[in-house]
């Protein structure tokens, strides 16, 4: 009884993040609903059963009459869900609703946002990772509240129990006499040590439930990384080697394939960050990927790798290798098409202009407000060819362009599309679930047959790309902005400055 109560308990007090990232807890979404385009921001609770407060921006001046959010759990044995809550205008900006939404349990959700206006009804969906991941302090003046209330009922207790003995069984106007009142101080003494006992245990109970909640906190799967030489030149292996991942009994449900690949890995340099590789292992099992590595720079290096589930749960495993100096020429090893990498000279990009390996250039649209904590800015970038025009681009893994966040000391990493923080296969994973997708394995082999980037896409104006986002803590950042042109991967690296929240 011990176990499902504690069980029970560390599933309901989970902490809501974007698990598919490091240190950036909210989910970012562009896209459309239908014919609307919209923003979407789910900043998440500290705990569930808790409240989860979304934000939609409608990005086009066209009438809408309601909007209604509503909160889908991954798996199709759940019950039906309840109707939709109905987002409420933002006082002061027509073009903004919000909304607070109950998530109930931990795991993959997707959250409908459905709005209705002059042209029809349109839907998103955007995926929603609920995890434990930390525990609320009490607050002082809340934990003195409950401990003088809880005096008072001890005392009021006590003093019922007192009466109870002492008075119950007289008849109006009567007296006690010295023997009720001593079996009445009797009779109070040991409820005092009755209730003292209940207290103690109800305090070690307590501390049972809180002690397992701790030992269940959400931690990604483990995972190792090596290197090896090879007559090819150096394989970077990377093993899920996690208990929960490896045992008969699997917890979790497969991978599923993201833009066309099981796994993302990025390797960033420690220190300089003047180091990056973005990778697609091969699977060697169903525990091992291998990828070729590229002419990178030695030094330690920590490794961020993006893998989806069929339930639609995103993560990103992280890790940390050495890697040796690359050979001689410097040739890059033969390896997958969309592998991408850069090496600098560690100083700081202070610019808003980066130039590409092609000559072309990318220019950061910074606009005048400073970056801060939560302050939404979604970041914006043109190419230019060497002309000055605006450059074709050409899908890259099915987007306009990739871009991956880090701050220098690794407590923030992100992997951004033009839709946001989301995991475009999680999203997939909510429109092609069927009520018969109960068995582990099915959805995972049709979501592989599909072809790469088949989700609904939105427009991005030639030579342009835009990401959602918001910087989650405040500190220097390094940005790889990722674009395919002429059939090569071009990397424009940036650097920011982000100031505390005021």
């Amino acid at each position: 009884m011990r176990r499902c109560l504690a069980r029970l308990l560390a599933l309901g007090a989970t902490a809501v993040v974007t698990s598919a990232h490091v240190g950036s807890p909210d989910t970012y979404f562009e896209g459309v609903a239908g014919p609307y385009p919209i923003r979407v921001i789910i900043r998440n609770p500290g705990v569930v059963p808790g409240l989860a407060q979304i934000t939609v921006r409608l990005l086009d001046p066209e009438t809408v009459r309601r909007v209604l959010v509503l909160p889908v759990y991954w798996d199709p044995r759940t019950a039906a869900p309840p109707p939709a809550d109905v987002a409420q205008r933002v006082p002061g900006d027509s073009t903004l609703y919000s909304a607070a939404l109950w998530l109930m349990r931990g795991g993959s959700y997707s959250v409908q946002v459905t709005l209705e206006g002059a042209s029809g009804t349109g839907t998103a969906l955007v995926p929603v990772m609920a995890v434990a991941t930390r525990r609320l302090a009490l607050e002082k003046p809340l934990g003195m509240g409950l401990l003088g209330l809880g005096a008072f009922l001890f005392i009021g207790a006590l003093t019922i129990v007192r009466a109870a003995v002492r008075e119950s069984g007289l008849a109006p106007g009567q007296q006690p006499d010295r023997r009720r009142s001593v079996r009445a101080w009797i009779a109070t003494a040991a409820s005092a040590v009755v209730l003292a006992l209940t207290l103690v245990g109800g305090r070690a109970w307590w501390n049972t439930v809180d002690a397992a909640y701790r030992s269940g906190l959400y931690q990604p799967l483990h995972a190792a990384a090596t290197v090896r030489a090879t007559a090819a030149g150096a394989v970077l292996h990377c093993a899920i080697d996690d208990t929960s991942w490896t045992n008969q009994r699997r917890q979790w449900t497969p991978l599923i394939p993201d833009h066309g690949h099981l796994m993302h890995l990025f390797l960033v340099r420690n220190g300089q960050l003047d180091g990056f590789a973005h990778l697609h292992p091969l699977p060697r099992d169903s525990t091992t990927f291998e990828a070729n590595l590229p002419p990178l720079p030695a030094g330690t290096y920590r490794l961020y790798a993006d893998i989806v589930h069929e339930s639609g749960f995103a993560q990103t495993l992280v890790a940390t290798l050495d890697l040796p100096p690359p050979p001689v020429s410097r040739l890059p090893p033969p390896g997958d098409p969309d592998d991408a990498w850069w090496s600098g000279d560690g100083r700081r990009e202070a610019g808003d202009v980066a130039g590409l390996a092609d000559g072309s250039t990318m220019t950061w649209e910074r606009g005048d407000e400073p970056l801060a904590v939560d302050r939404e800015s979604p970041l914006r970038f043109v190419v230019r060819a060497a002309d000055g025009r605006p450059a074709r681009l050409e899908p890259y893994m099915g987007m306009a362009g990739h871009a991956m966040i880090v701050r220098d000391d690794g407590a923030v990493f992100v992997h951004l599309h033009p839709e946001g923080t989301i995991s475009v296969a999680a999203q997939e994973t909510f429109v092609l679930r069927e009520p018969g997708d109960t068995v582990r394995g099915r959805l995972a082999q049709r979501l592989a047959a599909m072809p790469m980037g088949s989700g609904e896409q939105r427009a991005v104006r030639p030579g342009a790309v835009s990401f959602p986002y918001a910087f989650p803590q405040p500190g220097h950042y390094r940005m790889w902005v990722q674009v395919k042109r002429n059939s090569r991967i071009l990397t424009g690296v940036f650097d920011a400055e982000v100031s505390p929240a005021r």
